[in-house]
């Protein structure tokens, strides 16, 4: 089990990426009617998003295997060591009872 996080590109590009995520999430839910009043604080942040991006490629390279919860511990505090700027982002996700529709949390509560 390897719980290392592939280092894929600097924490500027990854940012740039997860910006063109966020502002694909806005539109996709402002072309389906939906008030940006009503959504916009549920989105996660720039920050947030690269923390999921970075987990995602820890999962794809451990064959897709979902972690655990210990593991997925070991993997945003392995973000953490390696992107010391993302730390509040990652500690937060670790903290923080969400109730968000994208939180993979919520997700598998359904």
């Amino acid at each position: 089990m390897n719980d290392s996080v592939p280092r894929r590109a600097s924490l500027e590009v990854l940012r740039a990426e997860a910006s063109d995520e966020l502002a694909v999430l806005i539109q996709e839910r402002l072309r389906g009617g939906e008030d940006p009043w009503d959504f916009m604080e549920d989105l996660p942040s720039i920050d947030e998003l690269v923390v999921y991006l970075l987990r995602a490629d820890n999962i794809a390279a451990n064959d897709g295997v979902r972690p655990s919860a210990a593991r997925n511990y070991r993997v945003l505090r392995q973000i953490a060591l390696e992107y010391p700027e993302l730390t509040p982002a990652v500690w937060g996700l670790l903290g923080e009872q969400r109730h968000r529709r994208w939180d993979p949390r919520v997700a598998d509560a359904s």
